[in-house]
């Protein structure tokens, strides 16, 4: 949950002011264009950012105070992010095993390999992988301590259609068989109708609509989120904050 989440840069505003919070157990999207704020937002929830004003409080934890409680339960994706290069898959996925203290690790590798058909690239150097490969060991290493709460920031992005879709319906299946919270930032609006109970749209640092894909089909009179999404960023609709 945040209250109150800004982060300024000298005269910008990164993010201005935002309330929202995530329920137990669903996966809630997070849309906006370049520069809306949803790094910035998801960066200050990992305690990368300190905020410059506002609270979080994740799994019953202030992340001002105690945020290295909840970490410890959290995980991150971003295929934007890269592991070590010189690295081997096996060896990137020990190393983030050792820093959350997983037990087991060779099992629990093991486990993630055979589940996300990694199973042939453990002995591959990071660096020689393709960009979907990438793609699916940066989603190991986000569930490697069985999070409770994961961020994901465009999980399906350089990956071909059949593969997009099979990770999806990974993700689907794990949030409803471990419980886990998940908070998607996507610009892939398909992705987020079938992924998310609930969404929030942000532009200039602000969350300017939110409710669950149906409602803002009907709020806006759309057939699909797309078309949503570009009736905010083009400016044709009137921007209100809920």
């Amino acid at each position: 949950m945040a209250t109150g989440l800004t982060k300024r840069y000298g005269m910008t505003l990164a993010v201005d002011d935002i309330d929202f919070a995530v329920p137990p157990g669903q996966t809630v999207g997070l849309l906006g264009g370049n520069g809306a704020g949803k790094t910035t937002t998801i960066a200050m929830l990992l305690g990368l950012l300190i905020p410059t004003a506002g609270n979080i409080r994740i799994l019953g934890h202030d992340m001002a105070r105690d945020r290295f409680a909840a970490l410890a339960r959290m995980n991150f994706s971003s295929p934007y992010v890269a592991l070590p290069q010189r690295l081997s898959v096996a060896e990137n996925l020990r190393v983030y095993a050792h820093l959350y203290d997983v037990p087991h690790t060779g099992r629990r590798i093991a486990e993630l390999a055979a589940e996300l058909d990694l199973t042939d690239l453990l002995d591959r150097p990071a660096g020689q992988l393709s960009a979907g490969q990438k793609t699916r060991v940066a989603l190991a290493k986000s569930l490697i301590n069985r999070p409770a709460v994961l961020l994901l920031d465009e999980p399906t992005a350089s990956l071909d259609p059949d593969t997009g879709d099979w990770v999806r319906s990974w993700l689907e299946r794990y949030r409803a068989e471990s419980g886990c919270t998940i908070l998607l930032a996507s610009h892939n609006m398909a992705e987020v109708e079938r992924l998310c109970s609930h969404v929030l749209v942000m532009k200039r640092g602000r969350i300017v609509d939110r409710g669950s894909p149906a409602e803002l089909l009907a709020r806006y009179g759309r057939d699909d989120l797309e078309e949503v999404f570009l009736d905010i960023a083009r400016d044709r609709v009137r921007e209100t904050v809920t």
